[in-house]
């Protein structure tokens, strides 16, 4: 019974996290589409986003202690504007620095990151570009990456924005992953697929003769 109980609350932890992470992913996306929204009728989106690579990537890499000030539930939302001000106004764009102070004054600096993650994913869309995830078994050339990218380029009618996955557990073959959708093409998997057919059509077959046993021809 105690064991039954460590894991629905396990279970119930995690069900917890889940939901707190697809809040957490939602408000950032309003952000960002909102960020989009002004950059777009500016024009000036691939080059918002650089700035916003480059404070994310750049900025916070080599000053972790700003990106902890602006981020602590300790400093004021009055302050971390402050900062902003002082430190940005002048050196990046008016359009980042307003931004940047609007998402302060609602106290959600904390998600930077990830509304960092999806304005570039907003970008993409508007770009007819498409996330995908391949998979093999060992390391491909680029050669090869990119006749595979001209495949799907056909296939997705857009541009394949490709993440390259090694994996030594796949036999052959590839896997490819776009969104929630998977197809995969590996050795393993058709095997698998195969010897699943075997066993169904197996229990089918005896099944069938079970039921001719039962119910002979003419009773």
């Amino acid at each position: 019974m105690a064991e039954s109980d460590d894991i629905n609350a396990e279970h119930a932890a995690v069900a917890a996290q889940i939901d707190a992470d697809v809040g957490v992913e939602h408000v950032a996306d309003v952000y960002a589409e909102a960020l989009l929204g002004a950059t777009e009728h500016a024009g000036q989106t691939d080059a918002v986003l650089a700035e916003f690579d480059e404070l994310i990537q750049g900025v916070f890499a080599r000053f972790p202690r700003l990106e902890a000030v602006l981020t602590s539930a300790l400093v004021s939302d009055d302050e971390k504007v402050g900062i902003i001000d002082r430190l940005l106004a002048g050196r990046a764009s008016p359009l980042v620095v307003n931004f940047l102070k609007v998402v302060a004054d609602h106290g959600r600096l904390d998600l930077l990151r990830v509304i960092h993650r999806q304005a570039g994913l907003r970008r993409d869309k508007l770009r007819g570009r498409i996330h995908v995830e391949l998979v093999t078994a060992t390391e491909i050339d680029d050669a090869l990456a990119q006749r595979i990218a001209a495949r799907l380029r056909k296939a997705l009618d857009g541009e394949p924005v490709i993440r390259r996955v090694t994996d030594p557990g796949l036999i052959a073959g590839a896997i490819v992953r776009i969104g929630d959708t998977v197809y995969d093409g590996s050795v393993a998997n058709q095997l698998s697929n195969i010897r699943q057919q075997m066993i169904d059509r197996s229990v089918h077959e005896i099944q069938s003769r079970r039921d001719r046993f039962r119910h002979p021809a003419g009773n």
